[in-house]
């Protein structure tokens, strides 16, 4: 066989491509990595197409041995990346070989960091991806988080192009900062008050975040009504339950809700709110739908106009 061998699963561990498109109407939410950015650059670092299949590695704790020679890599959160119990440089493809030992460990900075394989882990799709979605029980190994002894498949070894990223071009991930929200329609449910105390405060990560969403926790924000009827619900979309207290959902959200929502963050700024680990400090500032596109297509050119450095 060619591929890893789980030894240690690590706290969540999952198996993710990007994502599982065009399947809301049947009630399947998209799954896919919180992180798009540090995800591409994985796949992209051991020149894999943006779409292989890699592992989504939540705080640390993921032991493999390899059975198949392979470039590695690994990009995201600061977690400290072994190769035969020697510690490697992140954002750097490196070979490994059959028999070696690759141990990530627990996060410094950031909760999610992605290892990528040459070629990408062979993994069998449901629904179009193999992306995992625990809530739904599909996508990955049997739908779940990855288990002691599974064991991750992939292509026999060939020729691929190994690259490094620079330190100035990889992402920061701070504790305490500013996300960029697009109001919607639903917004005139908010007074002009309660949008002020919104966009002018400062919410801590509560311990109920996860790939649903995010669960905040500061001034309480106060629609004019309760609920609305159930509608369909976007990546990004803040609602404000009953309590007041705001819940950004995220890749593994249900596809419907009913809560009344104050507006959607961009998904730059979701996936830089999914590096946050419980008691960071995170605060709001709005801005235009154009604004919103400006900064995806400067973020897309940025992104393709980055030359990381080929190793050997």
């Amino acid at each position: 066989m060619s591929g890893f061998k789980v030894l240690q699963p690590g706290l969540l561990t999952l198996i993710q491509d990007a994502g599982r498109f065009g399947h809301h109407r049947i009630g399947l939410t998209t799954g896919g990595p919180l992180d798009a950015l540090a995800f591409k650059w994985a796949n992209r670092l051991v020149d894999n197409p943006m779409n292989s299949t890699a592992l989504e590695i939540s705080i640390g704790g993921l032991v493999l041995e390899a059975e198949t020679d392979a470039q590695i890599v690994l990009a995201g959160a600061e977690m400290p990346l072994k190769i035969n119990g020697i510690e490697q440089e992140r954002w750097h493809a490196h070979r490994v070989k059959a028999g070696d030992k690759v141990e990530v460990g627990f996060s410094s900075q950031g909760a999610r960091a992605y290892l990528a394989v040459s070629g990408g882990f062979q993994i069998e799709h449901s629904f179009s991806s193999s992306a995992t979605v625990t809530r739904e029980g599909i996508g990955g190994i049997n739908g779940e988080k990855l288990q002691q002894s599974d064991y991750l498949h992939c292509h026999p070894p060939g020729e691929h192009r190994a690259f490094r990223l620079p330190e100035e071009h990889r992402p920061d991930y701070f504790d305490d900062i500013s996300l960029r929200v697009i109001t919607g329609y639903q917004q005139h449910a908010f007074s002009d008050y309660q949008k002020r105390l919104f966009f002018s405060s400062e919410y801590t990560v509560t311990d109920r975040a996860d790939r649903m969403g995010y669960r905040l926790e500061g001034p309480e924000v106060k629609p004019s009504f309760d609920g609305i009827l159930s509608e369909g619900i976007c990546h990004g979309a803040i609602q404000i339950p009953a309590d007041g207290q705001p819940i950004v959902l995220l890749n593994d959200r249900q596809t419907i809700g009913g809560y009344p929502k104050i507006g959607s963050m961009i998904a730059m700024d979701t996936a830089r709110m999914a590096q946050l680990l419980p008691g960071s400090r995170i605060s709001f500032e709005e801005i235009t739908i154009d604004d919103a596109h400006n900064l995806h297509c400067l973020a897309h050119v940025r992104f393709n106009n980055t030359e990381p450095d080929q190793v050997d």
